[in-house]
């Protein structure tokens, strides 16, 4: 990875740390919805999702348009996609690490050649 996808990683694990922009998203997933539609489903203020929205936003995990008077959210499945590759590639290095333990482990070392 060089240091702009570790930006853009950082950036998305950020926005996902937070259990109401996880929701935000699911929903935005599921479809467009207005900002002001999300924010009817929180109990904090409209500026406070409108905050969590930009969140979403800079990490490249929803977009947003203009209709009229409202802003429109949708999300962004490559850009899912691409969170769960980055941690596929975090579980394979595990996997690789875990199994090297269990060989490890299974080695008697009373056992002579």
């Amino acid at each position: 990875m060089g240091e702009g996808s570790d930006d853009r990683a950082d950036a998305m694990f950020h926005a996902l740390a937070d259990r109401t922009r996880r929701d935000i998203l699911r929903r935005v997933l599921a479809g467009e919805h207005s900002v002001s539609a999300l924010a009817a489903n929180y109990d904090m203020s409209f500026a406070a999702v409108q905050k969590h929205v930009a969140v979403l936003e800079k990490a490249g995990l929803l977009t947003k348009r203009r209709r009229g008077r409202e802003q429109l959210a949708s999300g962004d499945v490559a850009a899912v996609r691409s969170v769960t590759s980055m941690l596929s590639e975090l579980e394979q290095i595990w996997r690789g690490r875990i199994a090297r333990i269990d060989m490890l482990l299974a080695t008697d070392p009373t056992q002579e050649d």
